[in-house]
């Protein structure tokens, strides 16, 4: 490829695509046609030399180089944007759209302070809160289906550490909480004055379960203890857990966090679980390549400071 004939326009069209994996949508996000964007990415597959998108039923995938092009791609542009609009960000004033993606137990603890923080403050953006089903949002931030991703992901974060900086994504902590004992008002192990371990796992057990891990934290911390427990229901949903919660005999191991900011009546009931279990660090992880962006960097701050909130809330007891 000869880069002093490459027409830089390509470059923003190859851009809108990675975003959209659609071409359909790239074109209205470029106020283009369709054919005009798929003109400009086989004029950027010639000047190339291979191909960059497989089409697809539902859209076009990125191939390999595209994937590797896309990081440098994307930080460029958006080092143009900074010099050609110093202005910045202005919540007040400018309009955008952003994406979170977190399960149903941060988005209830975590939505609530943010929306109304935002609305105290005047805030013109608009915000989607999509559900997670990995603890390892990294290929979603890296295709650009959300502009953060919020979260327990101990794993990635032992790998950010040993990446010492140079990895693509970057991990900022919110707020912490702990796992808990969760059951009905009238369980046997509601009112017992502790919780014991052969009680908790002799108890028939919900699990949620929303990112296909085979085994959860509460059955890996109870393995070193060589003990089990009978897990008789498995869901996806936080919200779904409680509600079984509330009705049955069952008790579900929940973050405390959100068994405090769920609405149920009667309240359930949390007890201190009976074993050492790794507390819950909900984090903020986002892509470096929207590192300097300016719309980028007031969300970011916007989630700290709302974790913040939620943390002082919870040393207090109030979610």
């Amino acid at each position: 490829m000869n880069f002093r004939t490459l027409d830089l326009n390509l470059l923003r069209v190859f851009d809108i695509v990675m975003v959209e994996r659609h071409v359909t949508r790239a074109a209205e996000r470029l106020a283009m046609t369709q054919p005009a964007v798929s003109n400009a990415l086989r004029r950027l597959r010639e000047a190339m030399g291979e191909d960059l998108f497989v089409p697809g039923p539902t859209g076009v995938t990125p191939t390999r180089r595209a994937e590797a092009l896309w990081p440098t791609v994307r930080a460029a542009i958006q080092s143009l944007q900074e010099a050609i609009e110093p202005a910045g960000f202005d919540a007040r004033i400018d309009d955008r759209d952003f994406t979170i993606a977190m399960a149903d137990a941060t988005a209830a603890v975590l939505m609530p302070v943010l929306v109304e923080r935002w609305m105290r403050s005047g805030v013109q953006s608009t915000l989607r809160a999509v559900g997670l089903d990995s603890r390892d949002p990294r290929p979603l931030l890296e295709r650009g289906d959300a502009d953060v991703a919020i979260g327990f992901f101990p794993e990635v974060a032992h790998e950010i550490v040993a990446e010492e900086g140079r990895g693509p994504v970057h991990l900022d902590p919110l707020y912490a909480c702990e796992y808990v004992a969760v059951v009905r008002p009238g369980h046997a192990l509601a009112t017992a004055p502790r919780l014991a371990l052969d009680d908790y796992c002799a108890a028939q057990h919900l699990r949620v379960n929303f990112a296909g891990r085979r085994r959860g934290f509460v059955d890996e911390a109870l393995s070193l203890l060589a003990r089990t427990r009978r897990v008789v229901l498995t869901v996806e949903h936080f919200s779904t857990a409680a509600r079984v919660v509330g009705r049955t005999d069952l008790v579900a191991t929940l973050p405390r966090s959100y068994v405090l900011a769920v609405d149920m009546r009667p309240p359930l009931v949390c007890r201190p679980l009976p074993f050492e279990l790794t507390p819950i660090r909900v984090g903020m992880m986002w892509h470096r390549r929207d590192e300097r962006d300016a719309a980028q960097r007031w969300l970011r701050s916007a989630l700290v400071e709302a974790g913040t909130q939620v943390a002082g809330e919870l040393a207090d007891g109030r979610a």
